[in-house]
C-alpha cells in the first residue's frame, strides 16, 4: 500500500520538485495539493483541530494555539515538519504518513524561504457557452427523470438531456464544474442534483430545475471534488461525500452547511439518507460504510466489517437497505443499522450483513436497484454488467456491455431498461433483465453533427 502511495506522489508531484535540491519548489503548485490530499481534512474552516488552518498560506503562517506553522529558512524549527516527520509522525492522525517525497517539499519550500506564489485571481471555471465536442468524453454520470421521458448525461462543463427514445438533445446545461461525479433527480422531479468539481480546487453541488432548465443555486461544498449526491427524503437537504475525506449535508433552501462528518480516513465516493432523512450511510476508500446521524454529524457505528476499498453504493427504493460495491469485485446487501459485534464479541459478527453476491471480474464502479427493490445492477471496470435478485442473491444476466470501463448504470423507472454509461462515450440502453441490447446513441453532441443539423 504505502508503495503505491509512494508512487502515486511522484505522479503527482510537479517536475519543479523533483529536478534537484536547488529547484524551486512553488506553494501553489506543490505545497497545496500536499496538504489538501493529507491534512485539510482536519485542519480547515469549521474545523481547526489544534487551532490550526491549512487551507490558505495565511493561515498557515498564523498557525495554531501553539506555534507558526513554519519558521521561513528553518524548516528544522518549522511545526509543520515536526508534526509530519519521524518513525512515528503524529500527522496526519488518523492517515497514512506523508511519503519522504511529501516531506521533502515542504522541507525544501520552508529552506527556500517559504514563498507565497498563490495567484490573486481564482482560476476560472465558467464557460461563456456549451462546449464544443471533436471526440466523445467518458459518460460518467446518468440519471432518469421520474417520468421516464429524459435521460441527464454527464458531459464536459454540463449536464445533456436527451430524449432516450431516439437519443436526441432537448437541453444542454452548462454549469462550472469541469467534470460531474453524480446525477440524481429528486422524487418529484423539480430538481436535478450535479455533484463535481476541479480536482484539488473545489468541489461543487449545483441544483438544477428541469422544467425551465435554469440553475436554482450552486454550492461550493469543498476543496475537492465531490461525488455520491443524495438528497434526503424531503427534498430539504443534499449530502456529498468529498475527497477531503469528509461527508457533508446542506440545505437545498439555501445552500448552507448543515452538517459535516469527518470520521471517514479517505475519499468518501457514497452517499444514502435512510428512509425517514434521520441518518445517513457512506462509503469510502478507507474500506468503511459508516452510518451517521444526520442532525449532529456523529458517527453512530460501523455498518460493515472492514474487507476491501468501497467504491459505489446505492440505497433500496422503499426499505433501509443499502448494497456496496469494492475494488476487488464484492458486492454487499446491508441492512442501514449499526453493525454491532466488537472483538470481544467475535470480530466476525454483523447483525447489519444480509448477503453477498457473486464477485464481479473488476472494481464495482456503479450499483442501483429497480425501482420495484426486486433486483440490483452492477458495472465495473471491466466493462461487465450484472443484474441480481435482491430476495436470493440469484444473478440472472452477466454480459460484457462495454470493451471498456463501465463508470454508471442506471434502471429507468419502468425498471425495463438500463442506461449504462463509460469510456467510450456512448450510452448503451439495455434490456433490463437480460442485458441484451436495445439502442445507442452518444453521449455529447459531436460537432459534426452539430453542423450537419445546422444544414438542413
Amino acid at each position: 500500500m504505502k508503495t503505491t502511495i509512494f508512487l502515486i506522489s511522484l505522479l503527482v508531484s510537479s517536475s519543479s520538485a523533483l529536478l534537484g535540491e536547488d529547484a524551486p519548489v512553488s506553494f501553489s503548485k506543490d505545497v497545496v495539493p500536499i496538504l489538501r490530499g493529507n491534512c485539510q481534512g482536519c485542519h480547515r474552516p469549521g474545523k481547526t483541530k489544534g487551532g490550526l488552518d491549512l487551507t490558505s498560506y495565511t493561515s498557515i503562517a498564523k498557525g495554531g494555539k501553539e506555534d507558526p506553522g513554519f519558521v521561513a529558512g528553518a524548516p528544522a524549527e518549522s511545526r509543520i515538519i515536526h508534526e509530519v516527520s519521524g518513525e512515528e509522525p503524529s500527522m496526519p492522525k488518523d492517515g497514512d504518513p506523508l511519503t519522504p517525497v511529501e516531506i521533502s517539499v515542504l522541507q525544501r519550500w520552508i529552506a527556500q524561504g517559504a514563498k507565497d506564489d498563490t495567484s490573486s485571481t481564482p482560476p476560472a471555471h465558467h464557460l461563456t457557452g456549451p462546449p464544443i465536442y471533436r471526440h466523445l468524453p467518458a459518460v460518467t454520470a446518468l440519471a432518469w427523470s421520474p417520468s421516464g421521458d429524459t435521460l441527464a448525461v454527464a458531459g464536459y462543463h454540463e449536464v445533456i438531456l436527451h430524449d432516450p427514445n431516439d437519443g436526441r438533445v432537448t437541453g444542454r446545461l452548462v454549469g462550472e464544474s469541469p467534470r460531474i461525479e453524480a446525477l440524481v433527480y429528486s422524487k418529484d422531479g423539480q430538481l436535478l442534483g450535479v455533484a463535481g468539481g476541479s480536482a484539488s480546487e473545489f468541489g461543487e453541488i449545483e441544483l438544477w430545475n428541469p422544467a425551465t432548465q435554469q440553475l436554482v443555486r450552486s454550492i461550493h461544498a469543498s476543496n475537492d471534488a465531490v461525488f455520491g449526491l443524495s438528497f434526503s427524503p424531503d427534498h430539504s437537504q443534499v449530502a456529498v461525500g468529498c475527497a477531503d475525506k469528509t461527508v457533508r449535508a446542506f440545505s437545498v433552501a439555501d445552500g448552507k452547511e448543515r452538517m459535516t462528518c469527518n470520521n471517514h480516513i479517505d475519499w468518501v465516493f457514497g452517499t444514502a439518507f435512510n428512509q425517514d432523512g434521520t441518518r445517513l450511510v457512506t462509503v469510502s476508500r478507507d474500506k468503511a460504510v459508516k452510518l451517521i446521524d444526520v442532525a449532529t454529524g456523529r458517527l453512530i457505528d460501523d455498518v460493515n466489517k472492514p474487507r476491501e476499498s468501497l467504491l459505489s453504493l446505492a440505497r433500496h427504493p422503499s426499505e433501509d437497505l443499502v448494497v456496496s460495491g469494492g475494488e476487488n469485485g464484492e458486492l454487499r446487501l446491508y441492512k442501514m443499522m449499526p453493525r454491532g459485534g466488537r472483538l470481544s464479541e467475535g470480530d466476525d459478527k454483523e447483525n447489519s450483513f444480509v448477503r453477498e453476491f457473486n464477485r464481479l471480474p473488476g472494481p464495482v464502479s456503479t450499483i442501483d436497484f429497480s425501482p420495484d427493490g426486486q433486483l440490483v445492477a452492477a458495472g465495473c471496470a471491466t466493462g461487465d454488467l450484472r443484474v441480481y435478485k435482491v430476495a436470493d442473491g440469484k444473478q440472472l444476466a452477466g454480459v460484457a456491455v462495454l470493451k471498456t470501463a463501465i463508470f454508471t448504470a442506471r434502471f429507468d423507472p419502468s425498471g425495463k431498461l438500463i442506461a449504462v454509461g463509460g469510456a467510450d462515450g456512448k450510452v448503451h440502453l439495455v434490456d433490463g433483465t437480460t442485458l441484451q441490447p436495445v439502442r445507442e446513441f452518444d453521449g455529447v453532441p459531436l460537432a459534426d453533427s452539430l453542423a450537419a443539423g445546422a444544414g438542413k
